[in-house]
């Protein structure tokens, strides 16, 4: 990404009119991700919280304090925390080797993602203020990725998406589709734990409609693929969060200015 700079994440130049996209500098800029993310899983999705996490309104966990938190700041709103409208959280193997292990690996065996050569990040935990969710606010989150990933000369990609439900037979179709169409190669493929795993496959291959089944795939899971990006093998229900996971996988050789062209020309609020 020729137009997309090293230190772009550090010297303020992802900005689009009053939004900018940057790495949280303070506990207080975390803290308000995390509100953001309460905000969208446990208000507006309806996941389930602990008891402290609704006396705090912040969804948190044991990675936060580890990890790297890409945010979106609406500098109308205020600057630093006061600004926080989006973010992403990001978890490079040296966050992970410090928590004992990547967020990932409580739903899927991801050893074959572990061995591979070169650095590896996990993408987790996107979400974006409805009122923010425009071309401009996902535009500038896949730029901070894109500089994060020439800042740390990442590899791949890799991490948990959601489907809306804990009924897989609900989603059968976008399930059967992604399994069918989009299953990662052997030597990427994140497999569901046994005691977790749901078979995608839940009509025959003859019986899906692709295009419907792409159609009822949530939009981030669609820009993941647009990336070229793979699903793993088996699907888990997430009870806590009111969803049904799958594993996605992107090679970053993937993710080109072609592609952001595509993304800036036709927007979507992949959340």
């Amino acid at each position: 990404m020729a137009d997309i700079t090293i230190d772009a994440l550090t010297s303020g130049d992802l900005r689009m009119g009053s939004l900018e996209v940057r790495l949280a500098e303070t506990n207080a800029e975390v803290e308000a991700a995390q509100a953001v993310r309460f905000q969208v899983f446990y208000e507006e999705m309806e996941a389930h919280p602990t008891p402290e996490m609704a006396r705090l309104r912040r969804d948190f966990d044991d990675f936060d304090p580890l990890c790297d938190h890409l945010l979106v700041i609406d500098h109308a709103r205020g600057a630093g925390a006061a600004g926080v409208v989006g973010t992403y959280r990001l978890i490079r193997r040296s966050a992970a080797a410090r928590a004992g292990s990547f967020y990932s690996s409580d739903e899927y065996d991801i050893a074959r993602l572990e061995e591979y050569r070169g650095e590896i990040l996990e993408l987790g935990r996107s979400c974006v203020d409805a009122a923010y969710r425009s071309r401009h606010a996902m535009q500038l989150l896949w730029r901070g990725i894109a500089a994060y990933v020439a800042m740390h000369d990442i590899h791949l990609l890799f991490g948990c998406a959601s489907l809306p439900g804990t009924d897989p037979k609900a989603l059968a179709l976008p399930l059967s589709y992604l399994h069918y169409h989009h299953l990662a190669p052997p030597a990427l493929r994140p497999v569901a734990l046994p005691h977790r795993y749901v078979d995608m496959r839940l009509m025959a291959e003859h019986d899906v409609d692709a295009r419907r089944g792409l159609a009822l795939v949530p939009p981030l899971i669609k820009g993941y693929l647009r990336l070229g990006g793979f699903v793993g093998d088996g699907a888990v229900v997430d009870h806590q969060f009111n969803t049904t996971d799958v594993s996605i996988v992107v090679k970053t050789d993937m993710i080109t200015d072609k592609y952001l062209r595509h993304y800036e020309r036709r927007g979507s609020a992949m959340i």
